[in-house]
């Protein structure tokens, strides 16, 4: 049985989701991060998107072990060094680049990451 041009559209969406996203969590898209970050009065920028693809990143190569909210946080601030860092970020993400970047991203944050005490504001 041949496929429908909806399966084939769709297949073809995949691919390239998952060319512009390769860590992405299997469940999550680019719309619904869309709509989030609408939610939240963003407009997702490609400095944002760089933001997602980069925590996606970290998380997938960090799967097997928890992850540590001071590395990760010393890991976006060496990644985007040269455009400004975690200020640079705090400026995209104003609910917490690791707070509210997860949530856009589709990622749990770690622990304590939305604990106003540690620095996060979301």
């Amino acid at each position: 049985m041949m496929p429908t041009t909806a399966e084939v559209m769709g297949a073809t969406r995949d691919r390239d989701l998952a060319a512009a996203f390769p860590h992405a969590p299997f469940a999550w898209s680019p719309s619904q991060a869309e709509a989030q970050a609408k939610a939240e009065g963003l407009t997702l920028t490609e400095d944002h998107w760089n933001a997602i693809r980069s925590l996606q990143s970290y998380f997938a190569r960090h799967e097997d072990h928890p992850i540590n909210m001071r590395e990760l946080h010393d890991a976006l601030d060496e990644r985007f060094h040269a455009e400004g860092g975690i200020r640079m970020l705090y400026h995209l993400f104003p609910g917490g680049p690791i707070a509210q970047g997860c949530r856009l991203a589709g990622l749990k944050a770690p622990y304590l990451a939305t604990d106003p005490s540690f620095g996060s504001v979301s």
